[in-house]
C-alpha cells in the first residue's frame, strides 16, 4: 500500500510539474495564431535542473469557445543521467543525452506537425554554478544541448540559463498568478477584475544548489536599489528577490561534509550527526575540489585525493548547530533588516508558499498540512534518532540514497527558514508547504480558499487568511495525469496587458516549478536603472 501511495505521489507531482510548463508555453504563442482556424498544435519544453533533466510534450487545440481553449499533457520523459552541468568535462554527451526523450517525442507528435513544434531549454542553479566554475565549459554545455536539439525537425527557440533573480521572481509571479492574486476573469461581467482584497504571497523556493526568497514587503521599507518592480495588469509591484547560490540542499550537504571532516582531520572516521547511526558513507577529498560551494582550495582541506568515511551519529542537536555554522551571520554586522552572508532583507509580510525541497522534504514528514512549529520540530527531531537499520526497513521503496539525509534536510529547512530567513513561532504558520494550486472538485470556492484549507488557513470576512485546525492533506481529486485537462482563459482583445493569459485555476492543478521555469521564456524588458519587470504575450 505505501509503495503504491509513492508511487501515486510521485506520478501525480510529475505530471503537474509538467502540467504548469504546459500552461505558460501557450503565452508564447502569437496572437494571430490563435485565430486560426482550429488545429492541434504542439510544443515542448526541457527542464534542465541541477541534478537532472525533464522533457514535456504538451498539445492544444487553437480552437476557442468563448476565449477558452484546452491542452493536454501529451508526453514526460526523465532524461537519464544527472543534470547538464554534470557534463562539464564532456559537453557532447550533455546535448546526446537528450536524444532518447527527444525520439520518444517524436513518436507522439505527428510527421506534419513537428516542424511547427516550439522547442526550449531552460536551466536553473546548477548550470549558474558551473558557469561561475568554468563559464567555457557553460558556453559550450548549452551549444551542445542547441546542437542536438537542432537536429530534430522542431522549432528551436533557444536554451539559457535563469538567473537567481529571475528565479525568485517568476516563482513570485506563478504563485500568485495561479491564486488569482493578481486579475480574475467574471464571466458575470465577461470581463476581468481585480479582486477587492488581492492576497499577494511570498515565495520560498529550495533546489539542489540555490534557495530563494520573493516577497512584496512594505514600500516604505524596501531600499530602491534592490526592488524589483513589475507591471503585471496595469499595476504596480514592488518586490524583494534574494537568491542565494550554494545553499541549496545538495550543495548544503557537500558544504556540511567538508566541514566535519575540516573539524576532524587528520582522522579518516567522521561522526556525522544528520546521519542515522549505522549509516557510513565514504567519500573522496577531491569531490569537495569540484564545487565552487565548497572552495577546494581551503588550505583547511587535506591535501590528497584520500577518501573520508561518513559515520551517523543521529544526534539533532549536534546536526543544528553544525548547519547553523554553515551560514555567515557575522557579515551582517549590526543591522537588523539583514539574513545572512551579508544581504539585506526586509521584514516579512505576508503568507508564503514553500515548495520544491521545502515541500518535498516536509510531504516525507507528513508535515505540509499546517502543524505548528513545535509538531515540526518534535517530528524532525524524532526522525533523526532513528538508526538506518530502522529508517531502511520502514521505508524499503524509498530511494537509498535519499533516505538517510531527510535529517539533514529537515533541519537545514527550519534553519535557513528560522535563523537565516527570520521567521519565527508566530510567522511560521503564515508558510504553507505545497507544491500544486488547485481546486476541490464539486467545491464553488476560490483558488484561494482552496489552498487555505490545504495550508490550515481559515477564511475570515475581510478576505485575510488565519490558521485553523481544519487543514486538510489533499484537497485535489485523484486523477489520471496523461489525461489531465487544463483550462485556459485566453484574452486578447487588448493589446495592453503585461502578462499573459491568466489561467483557470478550477480545471487546472499546476506545479509551481515547471511554470515558473517557462514564465522565463517569456519576452521581458528589464530597466537596469528602475530595475522594472515587465512580461508580456508574445506577439
Amino acid at each position: 500500500m505505501l509503495a503504491r501511495k509513492k508511487s501515486f505521489t510521485s506520478a501525480i507531482v510529475g505530471a503537474l510539474v509538467a502540467l504548469s510548463i504546459i500552461a505558460l508555453v501557450l503565452s508564447l504563442v502569437r496572437v494571430e495564431d490563435v485565430m486560426l482556424p482550429p488545429t492541434v498544435k504542439y510544443g515542448m519544453v526541457f527542464d534542465a535542473g541541477s541534478s537532472h533533466t525533464s522533457l514535456f510534450v504538451y498539445e492544444w487545440d487553437s480552437d476557442k469557445e468563448n476565449d477558452t481553449g484546452v491542452v493536454s499533457q501529451t508526453l514526460s520523459c526523465d532524461v537519464q543521467g544527472q543534470g547538464i552541468s554534470s557534463y562539464a568535462n564532456n559537453p557532447p554527451d550533455a546535448g546526446n543525452s537528450l536524444r532518447e526523450c527527444l525520439d520518444k517525442a517524436l513518436q507522439v507528435i505527428p510527421t506534419e506537425k513537428q516542424r511547427d513544434v516550439p522547442a526550449y531549454l531552460g536551466a536553473t542553479a546548477g548550470m549558474r554554478l558551473l558557469r561561475e566554475q568554468n563559464s567555457s565549459a557553460t558556453e559550450q554545455v548549452l551549444a551542445e544541448v542547441a546542437k542536438t536539439m537542432q537536429e530534430y525537425p522542431v522549432a528551436f527557440k533557444g536554451a539559457r540559463i535563469l538567473t537567481g533573480e529571475e528565479e525568485g521572481v517568476y516563482g513570485w509571479i506563478t504563485i500568485n498568478y495561479l491564486l488569482d492574486s493578481f486579475t480574475k476573469y467574471s464571466p458575470k461581467a465577461h470581463t476581468w477584475l481585480r479582486p477587492e482584497a488581492a492576497n499577494i504571497f511570498g515565495a520560498l523556493d529550495l533546489g539542489g544548489a540555490s534557495t530563494q526568497i520573493t516577497f512584496m514587503p512594505e514600500s516604505s521599507v524596501l531600499r530602491q536599489n534592490e526592488a524589483s518592480e513589475l507591471t503585471l495588469y496595469g499595476y504596480s509591484y514592488k518586490i524583494y528577490a534574494h537568491s542565494y547560490l550554494c545553499y541549496g540542499q545538495d550543495e548544503m550537504l557537500k558544504r556540511l561534509a567538508k566541514e566535519l571532516i575540516v573539524e576532524s582531520s587528520p582522522s579518516t572516521r567522521v561522526h556525522h550527526p544528520c546521519y542515522p547511526k549505522g549509516y557510513k558513507e565514504t567519500v573522496s577529498l577531491s569531490s569537495f575540489r569540484a564545487s565552487p560551494c565548497t572552495d577546494g582550495s581551503d588550505p583547511r582541506l587535506p591535501l590528497g585525493d584520500s577518501t573520508v568515511t561518513l559515520e551517523g551519529s543521529g544526534t539533532a542537536s549536534a546536526c543544528l548547530a553544525a548547519l547553523r555554522r554553515l551560514f555567515n551571520s557575522s557579515a551582517c554586522g549590526q543591522g537588523q533588516d539583514c539574513a545572512f552572508d551579508g544581504g539585506h532583507q526586509p521584514p516579512l509580510r505576508g503568507q508564503f508558499i514553500a515548495f520544491s525541497a521545502f515541500y518535498y522534504n516536509f510531504k516525507f514528514l507528513n508535515l505540509t498540512e499546517g502543524q505548528p512549529l513545535a509538531v515540526v520540530r518534535e517530528a524532525i527531531e524524532g526522525l533523526c534518532t532513528r538508526s538506518w537499520e530502522d529508517l531502511s526497513s520502514s521505508y524499503p521503496t524509498e530511494n537509498p540514497k535519499r533516505l538517510p539525509k531527510y535529517c539533514a534536510n529537515a533541519n537545514y529547512i527550519l534553519t535557513l527558514l528560522l535563523d537565516a530567513y527570520k521567521f519565527n513561532e508566530t510567522s511560521w504558520n503564515n508558510i504553507c508547504f505545497q507544491m500544486k494550486v488547485c481546486q476541490p472538485e464539486g467545491c464553488s470556492v476560490g483558488p484561494q480558499l482552496a489552498l487555505w484549507r490545504v495550508c490550515g488557513w481559515g477564511f475570515r470576512g475581510d478576505g485575510l487568511g488565519e490558521r485553523t485546525q481544519s487543514a486538510q492533506s489533499e484537497v485535489c481529486p485523484p486523477e489520471s495525469p496523461s489525461h489531465h485537462l487544463i483550462t485556459v482563459l485566453w484574452h486578447v482583445t487588448s493589446p495592453h496587458h503585461h502578462i499573459s493569459p491568466p489561467i483557470s485555476s478550477s480545471s487546472f492543478s499546476p506545479g509551481i516549478k515547471g511554470l515558473m521555469l517557462l514564465s522565463a521564456f517569456l519576452e521581458t524588458a528589464l530597466s537596469h536603472q528602475q530595475k522594472a519587470w515587465t512580461p508580456w504575450v508574445s506577439g
